[in-house]
């Protein structure tokens, strides 16, 4: 039963608002105050448990700041709460008007007795706010006193974690060179020299040319803001309970490979969020990695890998391998755990990276040395010029490739196709840059490199047979990416793509005739002779060489095996259970009316059953949800996407739905809404290729990467003086030692 506001001129109910409603107060002298602010004669007679019980004022009549908001779900007033705000006139503009909330009309003396009984609560106000501030002023007797060293300990810490904090936004390395001190010393002096009183008194005495901090006291700083920054990110995981798994490519730190960890959740204010946590190291060995990984979660971190509901890795080269051992491990321990590719990453080139053969390896390095190579504007330049070359009698698909390579193109859904189209400009591109004096030894030899590979038989065959191949999952790929209900539609096409798949698989024969011609006359543009590896002739010695032949030997070792191999990618990573969360998206309204509002919601919620906090009236909710948007008003536009459906007021209203769909949008395939350049991956890349790999630090690129986190000096401070207590020498002696080792281990 709805209930409805009894303010005069407010004709609002609880089932058209989203407003909070609130009962008059049981308390008899307070009630007396609402009704009088009120204005409603009819109410006048009526006792404080009558209007309890009958009678509620909306959260419009209150000051905000007498409402808080103690959960999403839960909204109260304070004790002390007086409804102030009424509209007693809008009626008058309407005479005609009949409303059976009347106003009463005040007489002098009632005016008389709300002026004074409100003066009497203002010098009570007032006194009670001067009482507070004498208690706050006034030490307790129980609470410790600092000292004025103490206080100053304090103060010098801030500065210091300051100035830590302000290296790492900036990306600057503590040390440089051989003076492990440089940037952190000189902006000490920087801040000591612009007044930072604290800073001088500390270091008044010491001499400029001395370092102010070691280097173990410098990584203790280092790691209490590195710690503090990462609890800020854990706690709303923890809130909000459900998260999935991200892991980056393997960055080098110290001569030791380290898997950068990510973690995807939804934030209470229903905005979903990826953050970068840290480094875990790996020595190769895909059991300990995973021990590492739950260990981190669970043991350090607080998390449950119960909760855990995705896990995409972005690995490329020969840990792809690896890492998709790792996640098929954790779910076999985790089966909600759903392994998926990344929506910041392609589809095709996901499969192509995960497939295991030495050939078609060599095309996906040879694909990011061309991207590392095309990132100089000098080189785009010369690529740009060769294409024209090319391209002279055709200069208007010479200006498409152009317009085509754009940045970041060796990393899009069709660059296998776009690579067969500029393959030959592009090796003429680098053996132009090869005999060019002005680049480097480096880049030259690199280009030359690159060149050989492109200039080889069986690599461009494999280009030809990676693009046949990947044009079945190509549509499907770019759907994935898409908005909410592109998701959806490719979920439902997934069995179109993989009978398209089992088709060429059954007739290979045919299929590899095709594509074995193509890349011959491909080999014939680029003057490049069709012959078999020199590796495999050496392996078959004891046969007759004239009897082999390339074809066959490409069907056997390239065709059949990527065939096969994409085949298996997709079922693995789109498994029933991957599917039918996906197909889950009709709950989104705007993929249920493109539906025409035909969905079957419940045959696919059973794996997040116990995910729900009313999983038995799960159907009931579903039918009242589809309801809800098929009758709406014409007025009334569709959300499109999980984001915009959990910023919905009501969805609160519908507890099944809400959290269906905040689990749903933790999965590595969905997309983030909003600017997708500035992801925690984005940033991860941009501190690696700003600073020196020398100067690479874990805890100083978590800092960078998080910089927008808040972090609470206060919080540091607190936790430094508890760590490293300076009034203890052989405390401080200890914890410099245990510093010191800690920075070796880095």
């Amino acid at each position: 039963m709805p209930n409805f506001c009894a303010a005069p001129n407010c004709t609002r109910k609880s089932t058209q608002s989203d407003l909070a409603f609130f009962r008059f107060p049981r308390d008899p002298e307070r009630c007396r105050i609402w009704v009088e602010n009120c204005r409603r004669a009819d109410l006048e007679a009526k006792t404080a448990d009558q209007l309890n019980k009958h009678y509620r004022l909306c959260a419009k009549h209150f000051d905000p700041a007498m409402v808080c908001k103690t959960s999403p779900y839960r909204t109260v007033l304070k004790d002390t709460a007086i409804p102030t705000i009424f509209d007693l006139t809008s009626h008058l503009k309407n005479p005609h008007t009949r409303h059976r909330k009347r106003i009463k009309e005040l007489t002098d003396e009632d005016i008389k007795k709300i002026k004074e009984r409100r003066l009497a609560s203002s010098i009570d106000q007032l006194m009670s706010k001067k009482d507070a501030a004498a208690k706050e002023d006034k030490p307790s007797e129980d609470e410790p006193q600092m000292s004025t060293e103490e206080k100053e300990l304090r103060e010098y810490l801030r500065s210091t974690f300051e100035v830590v904090l302000m290296l790492a936004k900036q990306n600057i390395p503590l040390a440089t060179g051989e003076d492990q001190s440089n940037n952190f010393q000189a902006l000490l002096e920087y801040r000591i020299n612009a007044g930072d009183e604290a800073l001088r008194k500390r270091f008044e005495a010491t001499a400029v040319n001395t370092e102010y901090l070691t280097a173990a006291q410098q990584h203790q700083l280092l790691d209490i803001c590195e710690n503090t920054v990462r609890e800020e990110m854990l706690m709303e995981v923890r809130e909000n309970r459900f998260f999935s798994l991200i892991t980056g490519d393997f960055v080098e730190f110290g001569g030791l490979k380290h898997l950068p960890l990510f973690l995807r959740y939804v934030n209470q204010q229903n905005f979903l969020k990826e953050e970068f946590l840290d480094f875990l190291p790996f020595d190769g060995d895909e059991c300990s990695l995973v021990e590492k990984l739950e260990a981190h979660l669970t043991e350090r971190w607080g998390l449950s890998m119960e909760d855990c509901r995705g896990q995409g890795h972005k690995a490329t080269g020969s840990f792809t391998t690896k890492m998709k051992a790792v996640a098929l491990m954790l779910m076999e321990k985790y089966p909600l755990a759903l392994h998926m590719p990344c929506s910041t990453t392609a589809l095709n080139i996901h499969l192509a990276n995960n497939l295991p053969f030495p050939n078609v390896q060599i095309v996906m390095e040879t694909l990011r040395r061309i991207h590392v190579f095309l990132s100089n504007p000098l080189t785009q330049d010369e690529f740009e010029k060769s294409i024209s070359s090319h391209y002279k009698e055709n200069p208007e698909r010479g200006a498409a490739l152009k317009q085509a390579c754009v940045p970041g193109w060796t990393e899009q859904h069709a660059v296998f196709d776009l690579l067969l189209d500029v393959l030959a400009p592009l090796v003429l591109c680098m053996d132009a840059v090869h005999q060019n004096g002005t680049f480097t030894s480096g880049v030259r030899e690199d280009v030359y490199s690159i060149s050989e590979t492109l200039a080889d038989f069986e690599t461009v065959a494999t280009i030809v047979i990676l693009k046949n191949v990947l044009i079945f999952t190509r549509a499907f790929g770019r759907n994935l990416q898409k908005d909410t209900i592109d998701v959806f539609c490719a979920a439902t096409s997934l069995t179109a793509v993989v009978h398209s798949l089992n088709e060429v698989n059954d007739n290979i024969d045919v299929y590899h005739e095709y594509w074995f011609e193509e890349a011959v006359n491909m080999a014939s543009v680029m003057e490049i002779p069709v012959k078999l590896p020199r590796l495999y002739l050496r392996k078959q010695q004891a046969a007759e060489v004239g009897e082999i032949q390339a074809e066959a030997y490409l069907k056997e070792y390239v065709t059949v095996p990527i065939v096969s191999g994409v085949m298996q990618e997709v079922e693995d990573m789109f498994s029933e259970t991957s599917i039918n969360a996906l197909k889950s998206l009709s709950l989104v309204p705007a993929v249920m009316g493109h539906v025409k509002f035909n969905t079957s919601e419940e045959s696919h919620t059973e794996v997040y059953q116990s995910d729900l906090p009313s999983a038995d009236t799960l159907s009931a909710e579903l039918h009242c949800w589809r309801i809800k948007w098929k009758h709406r008003g014409k007025e009334v536009r569709l959300p499109t996407s999980i984001h915009e459906t959990l910023q919905l007021p009501d969805v609160k209203f519908f507890p099944n739905v809400n959290a269906f769909l905040r689990v749903l949008s933790t999965l590595p395939l969905l997309k983030i809404e909003g600017d997708n350049t500035n992801t925690a991956s984005n940033r991860l890349q941009a501190y690696l290729s700003t600073v020196p790999p020398k100067q690479w630090d874990k805890c100083l690129a978590m800092l960078s990467v998080n910089a927008h986190v808040k972090h609470d000096l206060d919080i540091m401070v607190d936790k430094y003086c508890r760590l490293y207590p300076e009034d203890d020498p052989e405390a401080e002696a200890e914890s410099e030692e245990a510093a010191e080792d800690d920075v070796e281990k880095k």
